[in-house]
């Protein structure tokens, strides 16, 4: 399932939308396997096990960790999106129940990527994030090519600064300061950026 694009406002154009890298289900596969061993090992050690109170004990056990991690490991997984566009990185997870996160390119300070041995082999690792106002410091876990990912957010930030404040590379004009006011505003009105960030904004475009 695709990040819906009713989610982007208007101009804004989707670059990357990203699911978890697949070792995201590692543990959701380890621990069905270990679930299944051990559903096995209790039919073929209790006999008379339909009426065996350690029998029933193994199989609800089974159930409860299925269910609190293979389960909802894999809803997270198959919800969850990582998306970088013309002017944000967003964070979209959940199927029942929601969450979302969205950092402005401009207010990013900081973006860094960690991959162990075994990650770099496989194209996976975390993206550290670090944003001004209250997000402060977020990692993102299972990131599919980092090092990518970590260079296609700094060349849409400068895109991004440029239309801003300079103009576009291509030739068209930068939006006027009402248009990125209104932006601005819009952000603010949603939760996006704090009363802080909006007012640092405001005094960039306004020059002041």
């Amino acid at each position: 399932m695709a990040f819906p694009r009713r989610l982007l406002i208007e101009g804004e154009e989707l670059i990357l939308d990203l699911r978890p890298h697949p070792i995201a289900l590692a543990r959701a596969i380890i621990v069905t396997i270990l679930i299944a061993v051990a559903w096995a090992l209790a039919l073929s050690r209790l006999p008379d096990a339909g009426h065996d109170v350690l029998f029933w004990t193994v199989i609800v056990a089974g159930i409860v960790v299925f269910i609190v991690w293979p389960v909802r490991d894999t809803v997270r997984y198959l919800t969850s999106h990582f998306v970088v566009t013309s002017d944000r990185v967003i964070h979209r997870q959940g199927w029942i129940a929601k969450s979302s996160m969205e950092i402005p390119l401009e207010a990013l300070n900081d973006v860094r990527f960690h991959q162990g041995v075994f990650e770099r082999v496989i194209g996976a690792g975390d993206l550290i994030i670090e944003s001004a106002g209250e997000r402060g410091r977020q990692v993102f876990e299972d990131i599919r090519e980092p090092e990518l990912v970590q260079k296609t957010i700094y060349q849409q930030g400068e895109r991004n600064q440029q239309r801003m404040f300079h103009g576009g590379s291509t030739g068209t004009s930068a939006p006027s300061a009402t248009s990125e006011l209104e932006r601005l505003a819009d952000l603010r009105a949603r939760g996006v950026l704090t009363e802080e960030e909006f007012q640092a904004q405001k005094r960039r475009i306004l020059g002041g």
